[in-house]
């Protein structure tokens, strides 16, 4: 066959293209599966898988169809969707262009990783308490992922190019399969045996079935077990795994996660630049300023005339030996001086003197209570001088004495009138030396009655 008779790649992908084009069964297609890889663009279009358990297929939903969605796509998200298939050129894969998109429930793989991130959120297995911090320059460095990946061959150029002098142990594992989990956990606890600094652990980017060794619960119980700070670099920036919330610290990218494990060589050659030319200042200031200071102690007083400057502390040591003496002695008077009239209260309080003056005060209150009492007593006796002499005018004995009786019935009741006996009644005169018995002869009204 002549070399004209050979279709080019890109003449063969056209006709193909053409196929599904025109395949009136290709152009409305409706299909059920699970979203894997899901890259949003910048620009709004939507780039993913669909799956099921046999078998792949790749999508694109562009903006203009997305912007009706109600829902956010996420991976592991169940979907219906409805369009066309076709063929990308430069790829020459064929895919589907999705116009419509709903919801047809979480796939497994997302069920499962929820479940298993609730159950150590609550946990606390990535509570921030726990994360230990990156050391600033490490001495040696720990990897565990596969030996034959691109992620190692990122993690070592990075390495070496931003820190050569620090020392790389790598700790080969599965990192995709079935057996991946178990080999992850061994090579972080062997990690743990030697002498690290820090330790990272992940792996270059896939579909979250290659990642999922980093969504077991054996997995992210290794790193928090592990007493070395890990670094957890799993996938793109966009793949997130259990491993990244119990990991010490997420990296984006392999690549990060080596930035993130060592200083750079340059920058520190820049600070050591920096500081060195910060020192050489602050040295050179330093010692013109202490040069500054030798020269005014050379030049000063004390160092042209010690002599002088001898004498004259000589004179002050005297003036002060003199003014101390004579403080010494104001302040011996004015001790003294307190003390005596310290003396002079305690004398005035004495308790012989603070006796004899009671004893004055006693005789003087006794004087003046004898003259209180005389003059009250002189008081009283003119009262009743006066209270007797009431009494004497008012006593009946003195009216007897005058010449008056008082006379009484036989029942002792004092007669004032005639009527109160009747003739040959016995009555009784009262006389002021004695009683006289006597019978009522006669009664008559006195003339002034009249």
């Amino acid at each position: 066959m002549s070399v004209q008779g050979y279709l080019t790649v890109s003449a063969l992908t056209k006709y193909i293209k053409r196929k599904f084009d025109r395949d009136p069964h290709l152009q409305e297609v409706y299909i059920k599966g699970e979203i894997s890889n899901l890259k949003i663009h910048s620009s709004g279009h939507m780039y993913f898988t669909l799956k099921d358990d046999k078998a792949r297929l790749l999508a694109v939903m562009f903006n203009h169809n997305n912007l009706s969605l109600s829902f956010q796509p996420e991976n592991g998200m169940k979907v219906l969707v409805k369009g066309a298939i076709s063929v990308y050129d430069q790829s020459g894969q064929y895919q589907i262009y999705v116009k419509e998109m709903s919801q047809d429930g979480l796939g497994d793989l997302f069920v499962r990783f929820e479940e298993l991130k609730n159950k150590l959120l609550k946990e606390g297995l990535f509570s921030p308490e726990y994360k230990k911090p990156l050391p600033q320059y490490p001495k040696t460095i720990g990897i565990v992922t596969s030996p034959t990946g691109a992620a190692i061959r990122d993690i070592l150029i990075t390495l070496k190019r931003r820190y050569p002098i620090g020392n790389v142990l790598l700790f080969p594992a599965l990192v995709q399969g079935a057996n991946a989990p178990a080999s992850i956990s061994r090579a972080i606890e062997k990690a743990n045996s030697y002498d690290l600094d820090v330790l990272i652990v992940g792996r270059g980017g896939g579909s979250i079935e290659e990642l999922w060794a980093f969504n077991e619960e054996e997995v992210a119980r290794a790193i928090f077990a592990s007493t070395i700070p890990i670094i957890s670099a799993v996938g793109h920036e966009t793949d997130t795994t259990i491993a990244d919330f119990v990991a010490d610290v997420r990296a984006a990218t392999p690549t990060a996660a080596a930035e993130l494990a060592a200083p750079s060589r340059d920058e520190l050659k820049r600070k050591i630049v920096m500081i060195q030319t910060r020192l050489s200042r602050a040295i050179v200031t330093k010692v013109s300023q202490k040069e500054a200071l030798l020269e005014r102690l050379e030049k000063s007083y004390a160092f042209r005339y010690p002599q002088k400057l001898y004498e004259q502390k000589i004179e002050q040591l005297d003036r002060t030996f003199e003014s101390l003496h004579k403080s010494g002695i104001r302040y011996f008077m004015k001790k003294m001086d307190h003390y005596k009239s310290l003396v002079s209260v305690l004398q005035k309080h004495h308790p012989q003197n603070r006796m004899e003056q009671m004893r004055s005060e006693l005789q003087r209150q006794y004087r003046g209570l004898n003259r209180s009492l005389l003059n009250i007593l002189k008081l009283k006796e003119k009262e009743f001088s006066g209270i007797n002499g009431k009494l004497l005018m008012l006593n009946p004995l003195q009216i007897m004495e005058r010449g008056y009786s008082v006379v009484f019935d036989d029942e002792e009741n004092l007669i004032k009138s005639q009527e109160q006996v009747k003739i040959g009644d016995e009555i009784e005169v009262v006389l002021k030396d004695g009683r006289l018995r006597c019978e009522v002869k006669n009664k008559k009204e006195n003339e002034w009655n009249e």
